[in-house]
């Protein structure tokens, strides 16, 4: 006898849910950091650039060969505001301009990418987190080390609880190409950088937090203009880019030509921190050095670690017991090796950006760190330029902390 008649099921559907339409990104800046937005860039991928603000003809030239003839340019953010849809924007500006573009794509109600540091004075990075907040415009800041293979290996070994509770934390900067990069444009000027503790230092001092899980409540520092400011060759470099006039060959660094006409920041500068979870930091950084690379050690009350260069392939070297001994770790961790600049971090950084703007949602990195980042450099500089007098570095308030820890829900 025949059995039951089995149940007729629904025939599947072969067509697959169509992807979602790529996020039309809004580039305001297109230089040195113009390769984030490419990876931004991946037509029917996700994400697409639609329109670049520029107000230099090379600015634009560069954004058609690297985006395509087809990406819409205009002068600035308001014209681009005005006469443009796009789903979130990218700031990648000179440091100076962060805040003022900033707050208008975030009054926009825009999902907002914006390079490091976050603004040159306290007031506008506080201003920005109220602005994003008020318009419940996501806000999200570029600090790609969060993203690079040797920080993300040290705060592992942190957090494997592996050399025990943090205790103290020293990071030494050394700018091989400091003479370069920093002091032939606007970086070597106060009132376009306020203080090379910004535009470099904030990478390191948010990783300093990062690892020491708190944020500096006191500083004080000790720094100099030792070697720049007594060079007397100098141009107007506006005209150029870093490419046109870097070269590694000139040394030592008293043989630097054409100089930016102002130079007034420190190329070398020493901060102490006391955190607020009773975490000791020290920061130092000199723009004078042959080699360039950082150099992290962080101490604990079980152990001590340090990384021996920043790329794939190089070591971090992990202490444990008193029978190691200098370049006799017990332990040694090789960085990983990723594909793209800063160690594979930008690509990661734009990644997590994309889903951010598209999803909401936690992000490795964080608008309070940057803030706070921001915070310690600029008093940091202030206690150098009154004698090292310690200053107190104000946090924000308990509700705007929770607001974007919490997500930018």
């Amino acid at each position: 006898m025949p059995g039951p008649t089995p149940p007729q099921l629904a025939p599947s559907d072969p067509t697959p849910a169509p992807a979602p339409p790529d996020l039309r990104i809004g580039v305001i800046g297109f230089g040195a950091r113009s390769p984030l937005a490419e990876h931004a860039h991946r037509p029917g991928a996700g994400s697409r650039v639609t329109v670049v603000a520029d107000p230099s003809e090379r600015g634009k030239e560069m954004a058609r060969e690297q985006l395509g003839e087809e990406v819409a340019l205009v002068e600035n953010v308001d014209q681009l505001l005005a006469g443009h849809d796009v789903d979130a924007v990218m700031i990648l500006t000179p440091d100076y301009a962060h805040a003022e573009v900033a707050l208008k794509t975030l009054e926009a109600g825009l999902p907002t990418f914006c390079e490091k540091p976050m603004a040159i004075r306290l007031e506008d990075t506080d201003a920005m987190l109220a602005m994003a907040r008020d318009k419940r415009a996501r806000l999200y800041i570029g600090h790609n080390m969060r993203h690079m293979p040797v920080v993300r290996q040290l705060k592992e070994i942190i957090d494997s609880g592996r050399i025990g509770r943090v205790r103290a934390i020293w990071c030494r900067h050394f700018v091989g190409a400091g003479g370069d990069f920093y002091f032939k444009d606007w970086h070597a000027e106060r009132d376009k950088a306020m203080s090379l503790l910004l535009q470099k230092g904030a990478h390191d001092i948010d990783v300093i937090h990062w690892l020491a899980g708190g944020y500096t409540r006191r500083v004080s520092g000790i720094g100099d203009l030792a070697v720049y400011g007594d060079i007397i060759d100098r141009r107007d470099n506006s005209d150029r880019r870093m490419g046109d006039w870097y070269d590694e060959d000139t040394w030592p660094p008293t043989a630097q030509k054409e100089l930016n006409p102002v130079i007034d920041v420190e190329d070398i500068s020493m901060l102490s921190m006391t955190l607020d979870n009773g975490v000791l930091a020290s920061y130092q950084q000199c723009h004078f050095t042959p080699d360039y690379w950082r150099n992290y050690t962080v101490i604990g009350d079980a152990g001590r670690i340090e990384n021996m260069g920043n790329d794939g392939g190089d070591q971090i070297h992990i202490w444990q017991s008193r029978r190691s001994g200098p370049g006799r770790p017990d332990a040694v961790e090789v960085i990983e090796r990723a594909e793209g600049w800063h160690g594979g971090a930008d690509p990661r950084l734009v990644a997590e950006f994309l889903r951010f703007a598209r999803d909401g949602g936690a992000t490795e990195v964080s608008a309070i760190a940057a803030r706070e980042a921001v915070a310690t450099g600029v008093r940091g500089a202030e206690s150098i330029r009154s004698g090292g007098v310690p200053l107190e570095v104000p946090a924000v308030t308990e509700d705007v902390r929770a607001y974007f820890d919490g997500g930018q829900a």
